[in-house]
């Protein structure tokens, strides 16, 4: 059993009885004492246990746009790698300055693809030749899938391959100083995929309203490392771009070509996206593990169950509060250190807690956290923590509850897990102001990240208020 440290304290301020509201002041010790009588005291405890153990989190399914490519083996971590498929969502108009289906083979060239892959999203070496080959899906992706679901091989072909880096050495400045590294893929196959897709918007341009109607006739691609280890990318955005020429005449009235571009492919939340991840640890890390230290490994490997002690909580408020009492506060600080590695794997940058009975529910239905069942931190990287400071509307649910005689276990067993946290931004350009929103909490995709939890120094902090009447 793993135990947090024992103390408690109480703030004496001297108020008048007929006070409305009670307020916290700097923590002093002697809890329970009174300066004066008649008085608003402030409880603060800290005395309660946080046990927990490590659970497999072998699958993870991708709820945003990131692609996972590459592979490593680290010392102190393990051997990671990932391979993606995915749809793409199609334009629903093309600019096709005139070209008509008898001259699509004339006029339309090729297509080339784009990964972005943003600056401080790579693990491992930025410099070393890596492969990936490309390959066009032979069958629409179905869902259910996860980081489990293999390829299906049937009626793969093989599209283009690709020797690549995560580096701009040798590159001008203008291309240094993006906020991105892409990696351009042309199709290797005469232009023939491009000629299809280009015939199949003039004979079918019902098909590109819907993703769904798209990847009935293009399926979409799979993405492999073929060749090198020592690096992982995550890719932030892929779009496909199709080239093709026409016919004009110069100031002379002389025949030129006229090229032509258009980026009508992408990859976005609408479409159909897995990484296909694997992850192993090694020999230094299971010992770890073995030896009964809490380790949360992601994208897959482990997640972290604690039971939170509430019972510990609501018994120490009901032996303290008095007939007059309002609870402040419940926050959990759970200390998180960084494990040594060979690649700079870092601690996720956000977690989940989540009552373990709902974590499925929460990720299939999309939710966002509640404050009652769910909670997210984020990694305050000088602290060395992360801390859970809203949970008092829980501790008022869990209350209820416990005097109604229908506390349970899963009540308060709560699964820790990272994850991604998208906010976005309601700007008001008139008053020049604006606001920041949760907009979604997704399973943690991404490069490999890891961090040790130690639940035998996590802190559960409790506060409330009680009114001393003689």
């Amino acid at each position: 059993m793993l135990k947090a440290s024992k103390s408690a304290a109480s703030i004496t301020a001297a108020i008048a009885l007929a006070a409305a509201a009670f307020t916290s002041c700097e923590d002093t010790p002697n809890v329970g004492s009174s300066l004066v009588e008649n008085s608003s005291q402030v409880m603060v405890f800290d005395d309660f246990t946080i046990t927990g153990n490590i659970v497999d989190n072998p699958s993870v399914q991708t709820r945003n746009t990131t692609q996972v490519l590459g592979t490593i083996t680290a010392d102190g971590y393990g051997t990671f790698s990932s391979d993606f498929v995915t749809e793409f969502l199609p334009a629903s108009k093309f600019d096709t300055h005139g070209i008509t289906l008898d001259q699509v083979d004339t006029f339309v060239d090729s297509l080339k693809i784009r990964f972005y892959v943003p600056i401080g999203s790579t693990v491992g070496d930025t410099i070393a030749p890596m492969g990936m080959e490309v390959y066009q899906l032979g069958s629409k992706l179905t869902p259910p899938i996860n980081s489990n679901t293999p390829v299906n091989p049937e009626g793969l072909k093989l599209l283009a391959k690709k020797a690549y880096v995560c580096n701009a050495l040798g590159e001008p400045d203008s291309i240094k100083k993006l906020s991105y590294r892409p990696i351009d893929v042309k199709i290797d196959d005469n232009g023939k995929l491009a000629r299809e897709l280009f015939s199949l918007y003039l004979t079918n341009p019902e098909v590109f309203q819907m993703p769904s109607l798209f990847a009935q006739k293009f399926p979409g691609i799979y993405v492999r490392t073929s060749f090198g280890s020592g690096r992982v990318v995550g890719i932030s955005t892929t779009l496909m771009t199709m080239y093709y020429h026409t016919f004009g005449t110069d100031e002379e009235g002389k025949q030129i070509t006229l090229h032509h571009e258009g980026v009508y492919f992408a990859v976005t939340p609408e479409v159909i996206l897995n990484n296909m991840i694997k992850y192993t640890p090694d020999e230094k890390l299971q010992a770890r593990i073995d030896a009964g230290e809490n380790i949360m490994v992601a994208p897959v490997g482990y997640d972290i169950e604690i039971k939170f002690p509430i019972d510990e909580v609501i018994n120490k408020y009901q032996e303290n509060a008095g007939k007059l009492s309002v609870i402040n506060n419940l926050s959990l600080d759970l200390p998180a250190i960084a494990i040594e590695n060979d690649y700079d794997i870092n601690p996720p940058t956000n977690i989940l807690m989540v009552l373990t009975k709902d974590k499925e529910k929460f990720f299939n239905l999309s939710e966002l956290t509640d404050d009652e069942t769910s909670f997210y931190a984020t990694y305050d990287e000088e602290n060395k923590r992360y801390r859970f400071s809203g949970l008092r509307t829980y501790m008022l649910k869990m209350l209820e509850k416990y005097n109604n005689g229908t506390l349970a276990a899963e009540d308060y067993t709560f699964t820790l897990t990272p994850v991604s946290v998208i906010m976005e931004s309601n700007t008001n350009d008139y008053y020049g102001t604006g606001a920041s929103y949760l907009s979604a909490i997704n399973p943690y995709i991404g490069n490999p990240v890891m961090v040790k939890l130690n639940l035998d120094k996590a802190a559960v902090n409790f506060t409330f208020s009680k009114q001393n009447v003689n």
